[in-house]
C-alpha cells in the first residue's frame, strides 16, 4: 500500500450532493461483559459458575467520563440546522443556419440560446440559531456560490434564508428565516474555554441530521498554516479539538457542557478528508463581534495597529539580547501615523499582552486585534529593555483614521470577495487578485461582471482581498474631486481577460 504522507487541509461543509458516499460501521463484540470505563475498582476479582467477570469491591474513584454531556447535547441539538444549497446549472445550445453551414459564417442567422433548468441540489452543510427571530450563522464556504438557501430545523421544518452578510476573510456568513420563538444557542466565552476542556459538536456530518460527538479542546489560537505551511485564509486563530468532525459539520455548533456557544466548526486536518483527530472552529467571542457588525454596518469592521511583527522564538530572544521573555510579538515595523506609532511602541518591542489577554503567538495576536474596531482604545502590555510597560493605544482603520465604516454603500456593490489560492494565481499567470462571489444585484452586476470574475486591479492599484477592495472603495467615495468610478482590470477562470467601469454614483 502506497503511503500518504501529504497532508491536507480540508474545509468541511460543502459535502456535494448526487456523488455516493459509502459508511462504514464497525461494531466490535467483545465475549466479555467487562465495563472498560466503571467508576469501580475491584482488588478482588472472581468468576461466577458460568466463567463471567464479577467485581466484588465497593470501592469507586472519580473517572474523567463522569461529564454528562446529555444537558448539553439537548440544549443545543434543536437550535442547530441543516442548510441546503442550490444553484442552476446552465447549459448552452447552438442552433446553425443551414446557409452559414454551407456557406460560411455571415450567410446565415446564427442564434445560442441558453437553456435556464431549476435550481439544483449544490451541497450541505450546517448551521446555529442564534436569535428567536431567525438570524442564523454558518461558514460563508457553505453558502458560497448558492443561489437559493433552505434551511431544516431539527423538527423538520423547512425555511427559505436570505443572506444578510458574509465575510471570507473570516469565513463567516449570517443568514435570516423568518420565524418566532425559534430555538437558539446562547454564546458562551471562548476567551475562558482551557485546554483539556469537555466540548460537543453539533451538526450534520454527511447529511446525518441532528448529529453530536465529544471531544476537548486541544488547543487554542491555532494557526492551521503552520502546519500546512499554506496559507488557508487571513484570519487564523482556530480552537483545536478532538471531536469528530467531517463533510457537512461546517457551520455547525461547538459547544460547552453548559450548552454555550463557543465556536463555529470549520476546518479539518486529515490525511483521507474525513475525520483523523484534529478538527478547528472559529471563536465565539470573534463570531460575534463579526455577526454584530454585519448587523449593524453591514460590514466587518477591522481595527489596525500599524505594524509588521514576527513570533518570538527562543533563539531569536537569545539574538536581541531578549532575557525577560521567549514568547510574544516581536515589532520589526511601525507605520508612520499608526497607532502603534501614536502609542509609543517602537521598533524592537516585545507585545505580550492586548487588552488584557496574552499575546504569544500569531494566532493570539489575529484574534485579540479582530475583536476591536476603529476607535476602540485598547491597553497593550510590551516588553523594551527587558522592562515591562504598558501603554493605551486607539485603533485606526485601513485607511488611518478612526471612522467607522458604513457599509451600507459598500454593499451596494452586490457581492462577497473570494481570496485566490497560490495555485489559481499560478495557472492563471497573475500575481495578484480577488474572485467575485456570490453575486446578486448591485453595482457590479449591472456593470456586466459575471461570478467568478477575478479582480486584478481597481484604478491601477492591486488587490488581493476584500478589505483592498472595501479600501478602495471607500477612497473614491470620500474624494470629492474626482468621478466614482472603479475602473476594474481581470480575468474569468477560462483566461478571458475584461475591463469594466462601475459606476458608484447613486
Amino acid at each position: 500500500m502506497k503511503k500518504i504522507t501529504k497532508l491536507a487541509l480540508l474545509f468541511v461543509g460543502a459535502s456535494v450532493l448526487g456523488s455516493a458516499a459509502t459508511i462504514l460501521a464497525t461494531s466490535i463484540i467483545s465475549n466479555n461483559n467487562y465495563d472498560g470505563f466503571a467508576n469501580e475498582i475491584s482488588t478482588t476479582n472472581y468468576l461466577d459458575n458460568e466463567g463471567r467477570f464479577l467485581r466484588t469491591s465497593n470501592t469507586t474513584t472519580t473517572s474523567a467520563f463522569d461529564t454528562d454531556f446529555t444537558v448539553a447535547a439537548e440544549k443545543s441539538v434543536n437550535a442547530v440546522v441543516c442548510i441546503k444549497s442550490y444553484a442552476t446549472p446552465r447549459m448552452r445550445q447552438q442552433f446553425i443556419d443551414p446557409f452559414e453551414f454551407f456557406f460560411g459564417r455571415g450567410y446565415g442567422n446564427r442564434q445560442q440560446q441558453q437553456q435556464r433548468q431549476e435550481p439544483q441540489p449544490l451541497g450541505l452543510g450546517s448551521g446555529v440559531i442564534i436569535t428567536s427571530d431567525g438570524y442564523v450563522v454558518t461558514n460563508n464556504h457553505v453558502i458560497e456560490g448558492a443561489e437559493k438557501l433552505e434551511v431544516i430545523l431539527n423538527d423538520n421544518s423547512s425555511y427559505n434564508a436570505t443572506i444578510i452578510g458574509t465575510d471570507p476573510t473570516s469565513d463567516v456568513a449570517l443568514l435570516k428565516i423568518d420565524g418566532e420563538n425559534l430555538p437558539t444557542i446562547p454564546f458562551g466565552d471562548s476567551d475562558a474555554l482551557k485546554v483539556g476542556e469537555w466540548v460537543l459538536a453539533v451538526g450534520n456530518p454527511f447529511g446525518l441530521t441532528s448529529t453530536v460527538t465529544a471531544g476537548i479542546v486541544s488547543a487554542k489560537a491555532r494557526s492551521i498554516s503552520s502546519a500546512t505551511h499554506e496559507r488557508t485564509m487571513s484570519i487564523e486563530s482556530f480552537i483545536q479539538t478532538d471531536a469528530a468532525v467531517n463533510k457537512g459539520n461546517s457551520g455547525g455548533a461547538l459547544v460547552n457542557t453548559k450548552g454555550e456557544l463557543v465556536g463555529i466548526n470549520t476546518a479539518i486536518y486529515s490525511q483521507t478528508g474525513d475525520y483523523a483527530g484534529c478538527s478547528f472552529a472559529i471563536p465565539s467571542a470573534l463570531v460575534k463581534k463579526i455577526v454584530t457588525d454585519i448587523k449593524q454596518y453591514g460590514t466587518v469592521q477591522r481595527a489596525v495597529l500599524g505594524i509588521a511583527y514576527t513570533e518570538l522564538n527562543a533563539e531569536m530572544a537569545k539574538e536581541k539580547g531578549i532575557k525577560a521573555t521567549n514568547e510574544g510579538i516581536y515589532v520589526a515595523e511601525v507605520n508612520d501615523r499608526s497607532a502603534a506609532m501614536e502609542a509609543g511602541i517602537e521598533v524592537g518591542d516585545v507585545i505580550i499582552k492586548i487588552g488584557g489577554n496574552s499575546v504569544n503567538n500569531s494566532g493570539q495576536m489575529m484574534e485579540q486585534m479582530n475583536k476591536l474596531r476603529p476607535g476602540d482604545t485598547v491597553e497593550i502590555t510590551y516588553i523594551r529593555d527587558n522592562k515591562t510597560h504598558t501603554t493605551k493605544a486607539t485603533m485606526k482603520n485601513n485607511q488611518g483614521d478612526t471612522s467607522i465604516t458604513k457599509a451600507s454603500d459598500f454593499i451596494s456593490l452586490g457581492c462577497a470577495f473570494k481570496k485566490l489560492s497560490d495555485s489559481t494565481k499560478k495557472s492563471l499567470n497573475i500575481t495578484s487578485g480577488v474572485q467575485v462571489a456570490g453575486l446578486k444585484d448591485g453595482k457590479f452586476k449591472d456593470a456586466g461582471i459575471k461570478d467568478g470574475f477575478i479582480i486584478i486591479e481597481i484604478n491601477d492599484q492591486r488587490v488581493n482581498s476584500q478589505d483592498d477592495v472595501e479600501a478602495i472603495y471607500n477612497a473614491i467615495m470620500k474624494n470629492q474631486d474626482s468621478d466614482k468610478v472603479m475602473f476594474i482590470t481581470g480575468i474569468y477562470p477560462t483566461g478571458t481577460r475584461k475591463y469594466y467601469a462601475v459606476d458608484l454614483s447613486d
